[in-house]
């Protein structure tokens, strides 16, 4: 049956005029009419689709009427089918018989008369049609009756389950159940409830514990015991439950975070006469959701500083064309993404040297190992250093693709890291490439090279332009030193503290991240500031803020993983007004600076400059200064 509610009435007849006539004449019953020419096709269609009647000619060749019946009736799904013969010729009492044996529920004799036909196979479509609704409401009351019979069972497994629950919940020692009988005015604990609250109990005797009053004071500070005893007097017959968080306090002095449950018992004039209680230890809980809202936090933090460093990239990027700008870009990401990779699989702990100078030469190792010599021991580098070595490792070998030794047949290039006095030494040697000479001009390379290793405390970097190729040699500070001084660090030509005298507005930058730095830098010059920084170091950027003299500072809140509160506390001490710039959520940040511009990162020159602005007008509206030419 179809869901328009027709059936299909099969017809079948060897001579087409004949099918063409009954179709005419069962037209306006509205059913579906499905034509057959032959037996075969006709058992075809039985195999295939539900048919209600079957309208079927008794002399047909290969297979007459009545042996078509009794195939029909052979199979399971078809024994109730209701099946009417038509006959041209007179058929005698035994034909009769033989038709209604094969299956046959009526005979219709040739001439058919219209009227006659359409009843029987209306009755019998209608029979068809209310037998198969018939089966539908048995099916339905059959899966309502399942349904109930699964949520009765599922309610006697949950109530089960509900119970063997509670009882391990208990046994666990994360919950503890209590009484109050309040005409005998006694108090029972149970051992789960003795164990939150730091107290030995006899496991043998989980009930003995009768605590005093007294005691169960000691355990609260004031305003939690307040709203403990102000619940159990709002407690009535109809509202006879409470839950209230309170802070329980240990013999021992922990504090612990807990949730207690209680229901009253009345008599029959409304009087309590007993109370029980469960408490639920929620100290793990609270740490878990306070660590995790910290992950979240930190999570935030990391992704927004790695969208500040690919905008510094982006932007910050120089090349002749679009093609090898795209090129120059999509590198340096990927050398960041390469050792973002290693400092995750080390849960950010650091990332083996070795590793990560493979993993950055391995594009240009195009005949084997021997063409570029790596050697060095194991040493695990600190995410900072280890993404510093990265981009120093990337510029270096793109550059050598393009015009040092790895842009001819016989160019060598030699990678050896060594560790002496608490310090990583990385000298970079190319042998046998074309002819060089020193540049002219720092380009964007030397500028990330230069500015990721001069953050570093104690970073030096060295370029050596030979002819037979460039040595590079990168020293950082690593572990412990044994005895020997760090030799005085000369501040480099781009952190030279700015003159008090200038005409444009003196800005302070301490950012920790060396391309987030640039770009900053890049984005306080273009709005016409004198700038000294960027300091990656907090002990640095206090000594620089104490001892120059400036309009304003732009400071990033975590500088090596050190808060920079205290470079703010002397900048505000001093008067000079300042914005922050973080990859953390600004409700963070410490209250004593919610009046302070924030921006987050990544950041963009007209934010920058419309908070520098803010900054100046509220620190000094005379001495606002215009930061646009």
């Amino acid at each position: 049956m179809s869901e328009d509610g027709k059936v299909n009435v099969l017809l079948v007849d060897d001579q087409p005029a004949k099918l063409l006539s009954y179709e005419v004449m069962l037209e306006p019953l509205g059913e579906n009419l499905i034509k057959a020419s032959s037996a075969k096709e006709a058992l075809e269609y039985l195999l295939k689709t539900d048919i209600a009647v079957v309208l079927v000619d008794v002399c047909m060749p290969e297979l007459d009427g009545f042996e078509l019946a009794a195939m029909i009736r052979e199979h399971p799904r078809f024994q109730k089918t209701a099946i009417i013969f038509i006959s041209a010729i007179n058929l005698s009492e035994m034909d009769y018989m033989r038709g209604y044996s094969a299956g046959a529920v009526d005979y219709v004799p040739v001439p058919v008369i219209a009227d006659v036909l359409r009843a029987k196979v209306r009755v019998f479509a209608e029979l068809y049609r209310k037998t198969r609704e018939l089966e539908q409401w048995n099916r339905d009351l059959e899966q309502r009756i399942r349904e109930r019979t699964s949520a009765l069972e599922a309610s006697t497994q949950r109530l089960l389950q509900s119970e063997r629950g509670r009882s391990l919940a208990l046994a666990a020692g994360h919950m503890g159940s209590w009484e109050y009988d309040v005409i005998g005015n006694c108090w029972f604990w149970d051992e789960g409830h003795c164990r939150i609250f730091g107290i030995e109990a006899d496991a043998a005797k989980p009930h003995s514990f009768a605590p005093s009053v007294e005691l169960i004071r000691s355990f609260f500070d004031e305003n939690d015991w307040k709203t403990l005893n102000d619940a159990a007097a709002e407690l009535t017959p109809q509202d006879s439950t409470f839950q209230r968080e309170v802070s329980v306090v240990r013999p021992d002095g922990h504090l612990r975070s807990c949730i207690v449950s209680a229901a009253a018992s009345f008599d029959s004039t409304g009087k309590i006469i007993r109370v029980d209680g469960v408490t639920l230890d929620i100290t793990e809980r609270k740490e878990a959701a306070n660590r995790q809202t910290l992950l979240a936090r930190e999570v935030d933090h990391r992704a927004r500083n790695a969208l500040a460093i690919v905008q510094a990239i982006v932007r910050l990027g120089r090349a002749d064309n679009t093609r090898d700008y795209i090129a120059g870009v999509e590198g340096r990401i990927r050398a960041l993404a390469q050792t973002h990779e290693l400092l995750s699989q080390s849960r950010w702990q650091g990332a083996d040297i070795l590793r990560l100078v493979n993993e950055e030469i391995s594009p240009y190792r195009t005949r084997g190992a021997t063409r570029i010599a790596v050697a060095g021991p194991s040493v695990i580098l600190p995410p900072d250093k280890s993404q510093t070595i990265a981009l120093a490792l990337h510029e270096l070998a793109t550059n050598a693709a393009k015009y040092g030794a790895l842009s001819n047949a016989d160019g060598e290039v030699s990678i050896r890291w060594e560790i002496h006095n608490g310090r990583l030494s990385l000298r970079w040697t190319e042998l046998n490439g074309p002819k060089i000479t020193e540049p002219k001009h720092r380009g964007f390379g030397m500028k990330i090279i230069t500015a990721s290793v001069a953050q570093q405390s104690g970073g030096e970097v060295r370029f050596d332009w030979q002819p037979g190729g460039l040595i590079c040699t990168i020293s950082l500070a690593y572990g412990e030193t044994t005895g020997a001084k760090e030799p005085p660090k000369v501040m480099p030509d781009h952190l030279k503290l700015v003159p008090p005298v200038s005409p444009r507005p003196r800005i302070f930058l301490a950012e920790d991240e060396a391309l987030v730095g640039m770009l900053v830098r890049d984005f306080l010059e273009e709005i016409g500031c004198s700038v000294t920084g960027p300091v990656s170091d907090l002990s640095e950027a206090l000594q620089s803020a104490k001892s120059g003299a400036f309009d304003a500072a732009v400071l990033d809140v975590n500088l090596g993983g050190t808060y920079a509160y205290p470079l703010a506390d002397e900048l505000q001490a001093q008067g000079v007004p300042f914005v922050f710039l973080t990859g953390y959520a600004q409700d963070s940040l410490d209250e004593r600076f919610n009046g302070i511009p924030i921006l987050r990162k990544p950041i963009e020159r007209d934010a920058l400059e419309t908070a520098l602005e803010t900054a100046l007008a509220s620190a000094s509206r005379e001495t606002a200064l215009r930061l646009r030419h």
